[in-house]
């Protein structure tokens, strides 16, 4: 009767791990077809169902935080990367991902903090640059201008480019090493430095030739010396 029972108790058990695994797999197949069909609501459900299947250190996890990434559902993203990472603390996709969420919440204070941690993991100019460009919106001008000259000092391999509103029809991709250097000169400008500013954005010109920005601002710059 004994080895009945355990028979018993075996097949439920194997039944129970199959039935698991073939939802498991209904829900991939469905997420591969929402994905295709460009219904991240649906894809994003069928993710749900298989954490809550897989446990809360499932990699769907992971899969839900790119899909609300890439959807621009920077409060979502910010949940699911901030959870993420109380236990992959050091990926730095996620940490970048969570960053930039916050930047789009409004949340610049904590946007910098998770800047900061993503720069002592990279050292990358980039980040570095991000950092500085939050401080200025936060009128710590002092703060950025050290961010942004550390930026500048920090290595560039050439490959990134930031993109800036020219006007509501026309944006406009340039060097990130020009950018640094317009940035600077926007710190410059804010700290009453037209001297200091007027050789940034030269310098940023030099670095990308037709810097619609930069030369805007030197031509009100300028004017202001010959006025």
């Amino acid at each position: 009767m004994k080895q009945l029972l355990y028979i018993f108790s075996f097949v439920l058990a194997t039944n129970a791990i199959a039935q698991n695994t073939t939802s498991t797999e209904l829900q991939k197949q469905k997420i591969k077809q929402a994905l295709a069909y460009g219904d991240k609501i649906i894809a994003a459900d069928a993710m749900y169902s298989i954490v809550a299947m897989e446990g809360p250190q499932s990699t769907y996890k992971d899969s839900l935080a790119y899909l609300y990434f890439n959807a621009r559902n920077f409060v979502s993203c910010f949940l699911v990367t901030n959870d993420i990472l109380s236990y992959k603390e050091n990926n730095l996709e996620l940490l970048e991902m969570k960053a930039v969420s916050l930047e789009n919440m409004g949340a610049l204070d904590k946007a910098k903090e998770a800047y900061a941690s993503l720069l002592t993991k990279t050292n990358n100019n980039f980040h570095a640059y991000k950092i500085a460009g939050l401080e200025l919106a936060l009128n710590k001008f002092e703060e950025a201008l050290v961010s942004i000259k550390k930026a500048d000092q920090l290595p560039d391999d050439g490959k990134l480019s930031v993109t800036f509103q020219v006007n509501k029809n026309y944006n406009q991709n340039v060097s990130l090493k020009a950018a640094i250097a317009y940035l600077e000169g926007l710190t410059y400008l804010n700290l009453k430095k037209d001297k200091e500013a007027k050789a940034s954005f030269e310098r940023a010109v030099q670095l990308f030739p037709e810097f619609v920005l930069a030369k805007s601002k030197l031509t009100t710059l300028e004017a202001k010396t010959t006025n």
